[in-house]
């Protein structure tokens, strides 16, 4: 899966941005740190029952994963943001982001 990814992440930063191979490979590692930061405070901000806060992380991780074209995990981060500025309370945030951690485990290791 970690291959995959990265190869889907590589195609989708050279027709988005016309990245060479040179430049991907000098970003990609602070695209991934990047990427892990932002995880971390949506898991963070799950310690705080904060539903606003919640849906800012989720709306932060959302756009990191639309640069990497990482749609699937941009759809979860999604329904997170507009879950928790809704203030809907009885969506299952933890499981959401427990898919995200699965899903990029591979690529953050």
């Amino acid at each position: 899966m970690d291959q995959l990814w990265r190869k889907q992440i590589r195609e989708h930063l050279v027709a988005q941005f016309s990245l060479s191979e040179e430049q991907i490979e000098k970003m990609l590692p602070s695209f991934l740190a990047t990427l892990a930061g932002h995880l971390e405070a949506l898991e963070q901000s799950l310690q705080s029952n904060d539903l606003q806060r919640i849906g800012r992380a989720g709306h932060t991780i959302k756009g990191a994963f639309l640069n990497l074209g990482l749609k699937d995990c941009a759809g979860i981060a999604q329904h997170i943001e507009e879950q928790g500025k809704a203030e809907d309370d009885s969506t299952d945030y933890r499981r959401l982001v427990g898919q995200l951690r699965r899903r990029l485990a591979p690529l953050l290791e």
